[in-house]
């Protein structure tokens, strides 16, 4: 499964990447989550619950950031595990661009899944993952634009 699109978020890109970097802020915007601990600069372990389709699930994983040339651009890789439901892994490549306004985000991601999650067919699995990215940008938005009009 691959993903790809891009985001304006009314913010300067230190001020965004700082943002995708801050993990009270990343909780508060990726849906279900309910706890998100930094290990590290580059390491964090999550706890999200997630519905799709008639599986509902709680997820254990980690994600490691791989900080290329920050803030410019940079990447992830992550894997959870859903018990009985299955498991999902991939990453994701991020790019952030300076623009009049603002910043500009785009991302790819590609990821894959098994178990039961597999079995619900690749449509609703896309159309999940489409719905909850769109979710976590909307809110990670109002969240950058919320801290930079308190600045």
């Amino acid at each position: 499964m691959e993903l790809k699109d891009e985001v304006f978020i009314e913010a300067p890109r230190d001020q965004v990447y700082a943002a995708l970097n801050d993990p009270e802020i990343l909780k508060e915007c990726i849906p279900g989550c309910e706890e998100l601990i930094k290990h590290s600069d580059t390491e964090l372990e999550a706890k999200v619950v997630l519905k799709i389709g008639p599986v509902k699930a709680k997820f254990g994983g980690n994600v490691t950031l791989n900080p290329e040339s920050p803030p410019e651009r940079f990447s992830l890789t992550g894997e959870g595990n859903g018990g009985a439901a299955g498991f999902a892994k991939g990453g994701a490549d991020v790019v952030l661009t300076e623009q009049d306004g603002g910043t500009l985000l785009s991302y790819e991601a590609k990821a894959q899944i098994g178990g039961k999650l597999a079995q619900l067919g690749s449509r609703l699995v896309q159309s999940t993952a489409k719905k909850l990215a769109s979710k976590f940008f909307t809110k990670f938005s109002e969240e950058v634009s919320t801290t930079e009009a308190e600045v």
